[in-house]
């Protein structure tokens, strides 16, 4: 039948009406019929590979409207870099932001870097922590043979015996456990009480607090739409919070004049990296004694000399000029100086009191999160072989490299998720305008997901659900489910934009497990990887992807379908990390310009091992630090990789 159908349109001629309408008629049944019968049909060509783009041409994602805050962007720049290496941001005075993100926008320690389960849930989403440690202790120093967490006796084969299995996560060290009391002296100190740590402590002494995921690098995270793990700090900045327009009540305070103090609702789009700045410095993990307020903070800092406690290179590329060196800190005598040369008087001039705080103190968290956004933004790592390569210098990369980036682009899938110049598709590039979408997954039944939250299958989906856990105003953190569950105008208000699908409330959303895909660029350098730490390098990453992840069939209706066997050759292998190493930019390996630094003392860990520590007479263990000297815009010795 097929062959006399061809034969009859291939003697047909549009001479008339009738046959005019046949032909494309006939032309549609036959392609159809091929498609569909014809066991000599050719197969549809596949989709090209996408083509590699350099970082170069990406445009930094800004505000729209930074300019009705900040008076001089440079001024800010020099405040958001002092306050994400100052020290005196701890509460201890001691932990800063940069205490976790000092090497490679990441962090290398190996001491006191344990964190047991504690986001594990119940079938129905209600926490069940589990709190034993069972790879290293509380201040025990992880060991090469510690990884990866899971263990099989064939790394090609997800389905082989299982040699070992942990739930710990190997993440960064905070603050010890304490409660905020008052400021004292001025406001320049802080009176802090030690609370017992039932889970953190060594013979009832506290040690610091160790996170319960493992710490992303700062570099190239303006890219992000959403930041954190899980996307909670929202891509609209509240002045407040991470949380955006997610909370309602978050508002700042605005002075027109001196004495004209109202209180408004802020609203910075692409400031995620702002949204993810205010979180740790009140986190009782990581930065704060629980019950610190922004305010305090503000009232703490605001009179203090910048970097009071550390030394600033005369060549720092940010802060050179105001350097004090061979004297620690800068020349300016107060972060108050720097937050009125950074910002417009509206948002720190009041003269009137809001509940014992002055305006300046009581806005501090909006200097703060806009300031280290905009330092952040300077962090972009676009000078690395690849990106020479894409704009098409051949020889930029070896012939192994190439080869590993057909794998990356091709059949190995890396691209699916790590696509574009910032490899990661959570990038604002990607996801914009396209936030929900909808495909097929791991089990074959399609889902709405969150555009660049993937579940993988590092860890059975219950023992973190990432994006598809709440906020904490009992919405779903994930896009797809709040568009979902309370529809498009919940969805407006609460992100700030309308759905660009609209899912129906028996569609399926694919969220719990999903975490944010992080980019690649210098990932040689940020060991341990995944969320929570689990795989020591790049080779025992690779072997994860080509066995179809270590979880596949407990986490399928999550799963990413292109998380499946890939039959990867130990030189495909080699080829692909060879690959990844071509995204290294060598200023961030040797600190040079815009990745040089202050001064810092580092805690690692605290003086004894998992069996003794030093009390320090109020109920916590004496710190061990380490000192990383400040580097000016040429750099300096690159430091040791993870347990290297």
């Amino acid at each position: 039948a097929l062959r006399l159908m061809l034969g009859g349109f291939a003697v047909l001629s549009a001479t008339s009406p009738l046959q005019a309408e046949l032909i494309p008629s006939l032309s549609s049944l036959v392609s159809s019929l091929l498609s569909v019968t014809s066991p000599l049909a050719p197969k549809p060509a596949a989709e090209p590979p996408p083509k590699p783009e350099s970082l170069r041409k990406r445009k930094v994602p800004e505000p729209s409207n930074l300019k009705d805050f900040i008076k001089d962007k440079q001024a800010a720049i020099v405040l958001g870099k002092a306050l994400f290496w100052d020290m005196q941001v701890g509460s201890d005075s001691l932990t800063s932001c940069a205490s976790c993100h000092f090497h490679a926008g990441a962090d290398n320690r190996a001491k006191n870097q344990v964190s047991p389960g504690l986001l594990i849930v119940d079938a129905k989403g209600n926490p069940t922590p589990d709190f034993t440690f069972q790879v290293r202790k509380p201040n025990g120093t992880l060991q090469k043979g510690d990884f990866p967490f899971h263990k099989l006796s064939n790394i090609n084969d997800r389905k082989s015996k299982v040699v070992s299995d942990v739930n710990d996560v190997a993440s960064s060290q905070g603050v010890m456990l304490e409660q905020f009391q008052s400021l004292t002296m001025g406001g320049l100190f802080e009176n802090r009480t030690v609370v017992p740590d039932s889970v953190f402590n060594v013979k009832g002494i506290n040690t610091r607090r160790v996170e319960p995921r493992n710490t992303p690098t700062v570099i190239n995270a303006v890219f992000n739409l959403r930041n954190f793990w899980d996307g909670r700090a929202q891509d609209r900045f509240n002045g407040v919070n991470p949380f955006g327009l997610r909370d309602q009540g978050a508002k700042v305070w605005r002075a027109s004049k001196p004495l004209d103090l109202k209180q408004v609702a802020i609203n910075l789009d692409n400031a995620s990296l702002a949204s993810q700045a205010v979180g740790p410095p009140l986190s009782d993990f990581e930065m704060s004694a629980m019950g610190r307020t922004f305010p305090d903070l503000g009232r703490k800092m605001l009179n203090r000399r910048p970097l009071a406690l550390q030394r600033v290179h005369k060549d720092d590329s940010v802060l050179g000029s105001g350097s004090l060196s061979p004297l620690p800190g800068l020349s300016t005598a107060t972060y108050a100086e720097l937050v009125r040369a950074a910002f417009k008087p509206e948002w720190w001039q009041g003269a009137l009191m809001i509940k014992n705080y002055s305006h300046m103190e009581t806005n501090f968290s909006l200097y703060f999160g806009l300031a280290i956004q905009l330092y952040e933004a300077t962090l972009v790592s676009d000078q690395t072989p690849f990106d020479d390569y894409a704009e098409g210098k051949t020889n930029a990369l070896t012939s192994q490299q190439k080869r590993g980036l057909d794998l990356f682009f091709g059949s190995a899938k890396c691209a699916n998720c790590h696509g574009g110049a910032e490899f990661t598709k959570a990038s604002v590039h990607h996801i914009k305008n396209e936030r929900i979408e909808n495909m097929i997954m791991g089990d074959g039944g399609k889902a709405f997901y969150d555009s660049g939250f993937y579940n993988i299958g590092v860890r059975p989906t219950r023992e973190g659900l990432g994006v598809g856990g709440k906020d904490p105003f009992g919405f779903p953190l994930s896009e797809s489910r709040l568009a979902r569950d309370f529809g498009d105008k919940a969805f407006k208000k609460l992100i700030g934009v309308d759905p660009n699908e609209k899912p129906k409330a028996k569609d399926r959303v694919a969220a719990d497990g999903a975490f944010k895909t992080p980019g690649l660029r210098n990932i040689e350098l940020t060991a341990p990887y995944f969320h929570n730490g689990g795989q020591r390098t790049l080779r025992e990453v690779v072997d994860f992807y080509n066995r179809g992840g270590d979880f596949h069939e407990n986490n399928i209706a999550d799963l990413d379908p292109d998380v499946e066997n890939l039959g990867l050759s130990n030189a495909d292998k080699d080829a692909l990390v060879a690959f990844l190493k071509s995204l290294t930019d060598e200023r961030v390996r040797r600190r040079c310009a815009p990745f040089d630094h202050p001064e810092l003392y580092i805690p690692n860990g605290h003086l004894g091992n998992e069996s003794t520590v030093y009390n320090d007479g109020f109920g916590r263990a004496r710190d061990s630090l380490m000192l990383l000297p400040a580097t000016g815009k040429n750099g300096s010795t690159p430091l040791k990789n993870f347990l290297e």
